[in-house]
């Protein structure tokens, strides 16, 4: 197995990351009214979706337990259909998906790390 994925493993944790820090003691209603907050955390979601592309289906098999499809489509979703974009999807997203998908990749990311 090709292992020139390891970058997608950290860029999607960087995103991640980043999204934890943005929101750190905010509340939905704190995002809902915060601009740049919104579009920050949109576009870090966009990363991980594209990086999300390089991971071939034998890594993204280890973690089943993650709905690669979704991580893959949503990148689109904020792409071309930000129009009918629901906060609270995205706010949902965020608190309830991100813990479980940051979970897998730090265990990708420890199985997968030069030695």
């Amino acid at each position: 197995m090709a292992r020139e994925f390891r970058h997608a493993l950290g860029d999607m944790l960087d995103a991640i990351t980043g999204i934890e820090r943005a929101i750190a003691g905010k509340t939905f209603e704190d995002y809902q009214a915060d601009w740049l907050l919104k579009h920050a955390v949109q576009r870090a979601i966009e990363i991980i979706s594209e990086a999300s592309r390089a991971l071939p289906d034998e890594v993204k098999d280890i973690r089943r337990e993650i709905p690669w499809p979704q991580v893959r489509t949503i990148g689109n979703v904020l792409r071309h259909e930000y129009h009918g974009l629901s906060d609270r999807i995205i706010w949902g997203v965020v608190i309830d998906e991100l813990p479980a998908l940051k979970a897998a990749i730090v265990a990708l990311n420890k199985k997968f790390s030069a030695p």
